[in-house]
């Protein structure tokens, strides 16, 4: 892979996770709406300001090809319904207070982004690549145990979103068109959920000439930017890589729980955490010397 290809990847994946990191504010500022509801107008707005966006950034061809393919709509079908998923879960268990459990599924993620991309895409990891792994897992395993139960909501969130940047990396189309056509095959569930629901606390009057709604509609510019870069990261670094900087966001999560919303973090899991940043410094270690040696190659 060609070295300014590797970086613009990196400066893309830096700018999605930076800002998954500090998104849990956005929905702490919608506390008071439903989960369902939050994530009802997460695609209603995503899916309208993603097509205004696709008017200005042009994708020459994306439609010939989605109605040349139809079995990529049932691929992008798919891959909207595991993002579905992870958003829901992901609004829930940070307004119920469960800040450091959705941390914990991240850091997860990355080590199933990991062993997807050696089982299903043939990836090979360096030595110091196994290293990071290794010490990332023991953490993972470590925190996992200081638990004492299975972390439900942590493996949902890695799972679902593992998958999803799987199918997204293997699906040939490009990251706009994908993320708006992902959102249009969801408006339909959307709209019946609101029909089925008329008495949904988003739907009513008063709240509508609120200022909660505005932050409502910022949902859909707030999904689209990071999803963008993220999409566009993955076609752009080895799945491998990619997941290890996903260590960013629920780093920056944690300490938001920790710092902000006063939720505690035990000497245990300060340590098991100790041992996955570990992991992250030595795999970054290992880029950077890797994209050094390609540059003077």
């Amino acid at each position: 892979m060609h070295p300014a290809n590797l970086r613009k990847g990196y400066l893309l994946g830096l700018g999605a996770y930076v800002s998954w990191g500090f998104i849990p504010l956005y929905f702490k500022a919608l506390h008071s709406v439903a989960p369902v509801e939050i994530i009802v107008h997460r695609v209603l707005w995503s899916a309208l300001f993603g097509s205004l966006l696709l008017l200005f950034w042009k994708h020459p061809g994306w439609w010939r090809e989605l109605r040349e393919n139809p079995q990529r709509l049932a691929i992008l079908a798919l891959s909207g319904s595991l993002i579905a998923g992870n958003w829901l879960v992901y609004v829930w268990a940070v307004n119920d207070g469960r800040m450091l459990e959705a941390s914990l599924g991240y850091y997860i993620n990355p080590l199933v982004n990991v062993l997807l991309g050696m089982l299903v895409l043939g990836e090979r990891l360096r030595r110091l690549q196994w290293l990071a792994v290794g010490l990332a897992l023991f953490g993972v395993l470590q925190q996992l145990w200081q638990l004492g139960s299975l972390p439900w909501v942590s493996l949902a969130l890695a799972l679902s979103f593992g998958f999803y940047g799987l199918i997204r990396k293997r699906a040939p189309v490009a990251a706009l068109p994908g993320l708006v056509v992902e959102t249009w095959l969801l408006v339909p569930i959307a709209l019946g959920w609101a029909l089925l629901h008329p008495a949904a606390q988003s739907l009513q009057g008063d709240f509508l000439t609120s200022t909660e709604v505005l932050w409502l509609v910022a949902a859909g510019p707030i999904t689209l930017a990071p999803l963008i870069c993220f999409n566009a990261a993955a076609r752009h670094l080895p799945y491998t890589s990619l997941g290890f900087l996903q260590y960013l966001a629920p780093t920056i999560v944690l300490i938001l729980a920790v710092t902000v919303f006063d939720e505690q973090l035990s000497g245990p899991a300060l340590a098991s955490f100790a041992f996955i940043w570990l992991g992250l410094v030595i795999y970054s270690l290992d880029i950077w010397l890797n994209l050094k040696r390609r540059a003077q190659g």
